[in-house]
């Protein structure tokens, strides 16, 4: 099978390779590829910024495939189903946080694109407990920003809390997933862009964010929570500043640039600054539950697995409105 290949981490590229393709194990399923979309965790991989990764590694998790061979034991999933494969590859359900349904946090957790291999090919293997029925509305390509760009957007807005007035600050493929579900909650979404990015403003605000402006700027209102999907340090103390007193400012990306100094009276008047790790199976079947009622418009860019490369360097140019995916 053809695949694009991580080889060593640091290098901040991808190669195409011919791989033997996968069998699947006891518990796992054999999938066909049929899209996968491309995130930012994936230039992190690349760019030596995650910890441990399998090297090398085939990278991707937003996959979505059709089920090939069933491995031993596996049940409850048939032959030519379509499944989305996300993030969280496997856990062990044995640590304190598996047994109190906090799988994300689990100690021994392993992660799709970065310890297994991913679906940057046209062929992969996953567990089969972290396989997530698709909504039938959707087709392949834009199913597969639902499944890490929509999945993290939705656990980070629960973890905001009750916020009315929400800002997004990085308006890339989850956010604009993020602004039109919470746009149909009835909440009042602020979109934070790149200074100067009027191209973005104007795609936030065409999804129902009521003003849009550069990530430097004050809001015309107080923030109620903000969501850092930008993995930018500096915009921590922006974010607090931001947000009214008792707000909540939200770090949803799995790495992000070092935070700097900032006074006290950013965070004081009990304003909270919280992380958000990873997903659990709860979220994923939440979130495709909510998916399949409401019409959410993922917007994708369409790259060939030949092209991976390239989908990878828009994706860090910033020049992606919305979501890439790759479709071998």
């Amino acid at each position: 099978m053809r695949a694009a290949v991580c080889v060593r981490p640091g290098a901040g590229r991808v190669e195409l390779r011919d791989l033997p393709e996968p069998a699947p194990g006891p518990g796992e399923v054999l999938l066909a590829v049929r899209a996968c979309g491309v995130c930012r965790t994936d230039l992190h991989l690349l760019d030596g910024e995650l910890q441990d990764p399998q090297v090398p590694v085939v990278p991707g998790h937003e996959i979505v495939g059709e089920i090939l061979a069933l491995g031993a034991g596996v049940t409850g999933l048939l032959r030519g189903a379509r499944v989305g494969v996300p993030w969280l590859a496997s856990t062990c359900g044995r640590c304190a946080f598996c047994r109190r349904g906090a799988e994300n946090l689990c100690v021994a957790a392993r992660f799709t694109g970065c310890h297994r291999d991913g679906g940057f090919a046209e062929r992969c293997t996953a567990d089969a407990r972290s396989c997530l029925p698709l909504p039938s509305g959707y087709d392949d390509a834009h199913a597969a920003p639902l499944l890490c760009a929509g999945l993290i957007g939705h656990r980070a807005w629960r973890l905001a809390g009750e916020a009315e007035v929400l800002g997004l600050y990085g308006f890339g493929a989850a956010a604009h997933i993020l602004a039109q579900t919470a746009t149909l909650a009835g909440r009042t979404v602020l979109a934070f862009t790149r200074p100067g990015d009027l191209a973005a403003q104007s795609f936030a605000r065409s999804l129902g964010c009521t003003w849009a402006g550069d990530s430097t700027a004050l809001p015309p209102r107080p923030l109620d929570a903000a969501i850092l999907f930008a993995p930018v340090g500096a915009l921590v103390p922006l974010a607090l500043q931001a947000v009214r007193p008792g707000g909540t400012v939200v770090c949803a990306g799995i790495h992000m640039s070092d935070l700097p100094s900032f006074p006290y009276r950013l965070l004081w008047q009990e304003r909270v600054l919280r992380s958000v790790a990873n997903l659990t199976r709860a979220d994923g079947d939440d979130f495709m539950a909510l998916a399949a009622r409401v019409a959410i418009r993922t917007h994708v860019q369409v790259y060939t697995l030949a092209d991976a490369s390239r989908a990878l360097s828009d994706l860090r140019s910033a020049v992606i409105e919305g979501a890439a995916v790759l479709v071998p």
